[in-house]
């Protein structure tokens, strides 16, 4: 117990030796202690053994007495040191101070021929203990320099002759060799502690940093030249679901979405070839945690760059990359609700825009024609109007304010057209006198342009069933198009036919026609022909898509042909009787979408019988789309859509 109490001792003192600027720094301060601490063994060891000496020597000789003086140095080194902070300084001092006494040893005990010559290399060796190049090179040159002019001064015969008391030389000897050994013991004392402090302070930074990785939600990654992955922090264990052996390797490569993997590579390509930071959002495939959940793949961001060559030893031009992972999915999915919003915001924007250039688009030729017309009667004397024709102006002037309402209903329509909510309502009505109509109100534009504009229609036309006001409308587009788009003295032709169970009318103009890339895009929402045709068309490209949307209500068809510079034909096929093409249409069970769907059949018997009361459901004017739906129809005018049951 005394023993380690001594040893405590001395090791505070020793600590408190050390310089006020490395005692934040264990190892610079480890440093410190094996340097001060066998010097100080050394220092006293000398002064304790030199009473000892003169007890069993006698009074010494000048030389001895200078010996042991000279072994004091290392006390002063330390000293040195402890007052001043320079560690490499100190260790020059010391290295010369050694030169010195190993110098005058062998310079009176025969020179470079002497025991204590060998003991120069012990200078270097102790100068390696700094770790510092430049002190083991200044120690060598000392020793060098020592070794040289023993060497000299033995040539020129300039050296004391050897003493040739044998009693004296061996006691020299002797002491020489307990003092090399004294010395070497400290210097390994120190090396050994200086080596066991730098492996303990590596262990303890080893186990700081895995404590760290271990504690940190976000997933270290060590990656090899090729991407295989070296070392995963335990942190992955709860970000994939899987422990972290499995990921070592190309397991980690594998989970990856397959969609993702080649940006994922190239990235960490990148940082190994070209030494350069990068980032990167992936998807991975995360495990569940019971058999009930489902696999699922979670957004990651990676930033990765290069590991230091000097850290992980790598040889070749390729580095190795570390690699910090966390999960990101919240993130994108506020990302994407941000995108829904931004997209629902623009679709928001483009239906006023739509309903904009619709009010103006629908609105212009009716009063463009009740504008025309007026002004003829205002100057009827200059013009010399008659009467009948007076009263044709009139009579165009008052279809031009009906149809000019119904337009404006038509627009109030618009976001129900838009939303499939829109209703048409058919009435049997005379297609012959809605056609030309349409025409009269359209030719006084044909004509201020010099286009000719004739009307095609079969006498025998039927009756149709159909919604009078939009068919209106779907021809007065049509026309409208056709007149913009066809250059003057030109013709446009109006053509109505029976086609069996459906009515035919095409308008065909010989104006400039439409190219074969934008003719499958005709029709779309503000869709317009490219400008490469040679002329600017104004339009909102509602017109068509308006057609469209209508044509499509009363269960009809509409088909376009065109070349460019020959014209173009738009033929609208739609059935005579629309109400109950519409009603065939959603009993159908081949009009039924959805995989799988069931339609029952009933008959209605003749005679009564007892059901339960029924609410009443509106149809649905376009066929059952939604999902988990299934349509049932009796054989009486009656569709009812059922919602499925979970």
């Amino acid at each position: 117990m005394g023993d380690v109490s001594v040893l405590k001792s001395l090791g505070h003192y020793v600590d408190a030796l050390v310089h006020p600027s490395v005692q934040g720094d264990p190892l610079a301060k480890a440093r410190h202690r094996a340097f001060i601490a066998p010097r100080l063994i050394v220092g006293l060891t000398a002064l304790v053994a030199f009473p000892a000496y003169l007890a069993l020597r006698g009074a010494p000789r000048g030389l001895e007495v200078l010996m042991f003086c000279w072994l004091v140095a290392p006390i002063l080194t330390s000293y040195f040191l402890s007052r001043t902070g320079r560690y490499e300084s100190a260790h020059v001092l010391s290295a010369a101070a050694l030169t010195v006494l190993v110098g005058m040893v062998a310079a009176h005990t025969g020179g470079i021929d002497s025991f204590a010559a060998i003991w120069l290399v012990v200078v270097p060796l102790e100068a390696a203990l700094s770790a510092s190049r430049r002190v083991v090179a200044i120690a060598s040159t000392l020793a060098i320099v020592a070794v040289g002019l023993l060497v000299g001064a033995g040539a020129f015969g300039v050296l004391p002759p050897p003493s040739t008391d044998p009693q004296s030389t061996a006691a020299l000897a002797a002491l020489g060799v307990v003092s090399a050994v004294l010395y070497a013991a400290g210097l390994g004392l120190g090396a050994e502690s200086l080596t066991r402090t730098s492996v303990w302070l590596l262990y303890a930074e080893e186990d700081r940093y895995r404590l760290l990785a271990r504690n940190m939600t976000d997933v270290i990654t060590r990656h090899g030249p090729n991407g295989t992955v070296m070392f995963v922090s335990p942190a992955a264990e709860q970000l994939f679901g899987v422990t972290a052996t499995e990921l070592r390797g190309h397991g980690l490569f594998d989970r990856v979405h397959i969609a993702d993997r080649p940006a994922y590579l190239r990235t960490l390509a990148e940082a190994a070839s070209h030494g350069t930071d990068g980032s990167i959002e992936f998807r991975v495939r995360r495990d569940p945690s019971s058999p009930d959940e489902a696999v699922q793949f979670v957004w990651i961001e990676m930033r990765c760059r290069p590991l230091d060559r000097a850290v992980s030893g790598a040889t070749s031009d390729r580095h190795e990359v570390v690699a910090v992972m966390r999960e990101v999915t919240e993130r994108k999915e506020q990302e994407r609700a941000l995108e829904q919003a931004r997209a629902e915001a623009e679709r928001a924007n483009s239906a006023k825009s739509r309903f904009l250039a619709t009010m103006s688009h629908e609105l212009r030729t009716p009063l463009n024609a009740v504008i025309g017309f007026s002004d003829m009667l205002i100057n009827e004397k200059a013009l010399k109007i008659t009467p009948e024709r007076r009263l044709e102006y009139a009579r165009l002037i008052n279809e031009s304010g009906t149809h000019l309402l119904a337009v404006v209903n038509d627009i109030l329509d618009m976001s129900k057209l838009e939303t499939g909510e829109f209703e048409i309502r058919p009435e049997p009505f005379a297609l012959a006198p809605v056609v030309r109509s349409c025409c009269d109100l359209l030719t006084l534009k044909a004509r201020e342009q010099d286009i000719r504009l004739e009307a095609d229609i079969d006498p025998a036309l039927p009756e149709i069933v159909a919604d009078k006001r939009a068919l209106k409308q779907i021809l007065i587009n049509l026309l409208s198009n056709a007149v913009k788009f066809t250059d003057r003295s030109g013709c446009i032709t109006v053509s109505a036919r029976r086609e069996g169970a459906k009515v035919a009318i095409a308008v065909e103009d010989n104006g400039i026609g439409i190219g074969e890339d934008d003719l499958g895009r005709i029709g779309n929402p503000f869709f317009q022909s490219r400008d490469s045709y040679d002329r600017p068309h104004a339009g909102t490209g509602l017109g068509l898509s308006i057609v469209k949307g209508l044509v499509t209500l009363h269960g009809g068809e509409i088909a376009m042909r065109s070349r460019l510079g020959a014209g173009t034909c738009v033929t609208v096929r739609i059935p005579l009787d629309c109400e109950a093409a519409r009603a065939a249409r959603r009993l159908s069970p081949s009009l039924v979408p959805e995989a799988g769907a069931t339609v029952r059949r009933l008959t209605i018997p003749s005679e009564p019988v007892a059901v339960e009361p029924v609410s009443p459901v509106p149809l649905s004017p376009v066929p059952v789309a939604a999902e988990g739906a299934r349509v049932e129809t009796f054989s009486g005018e009656v569709a009812v859509a059922v919602k499925k049951r979970a």
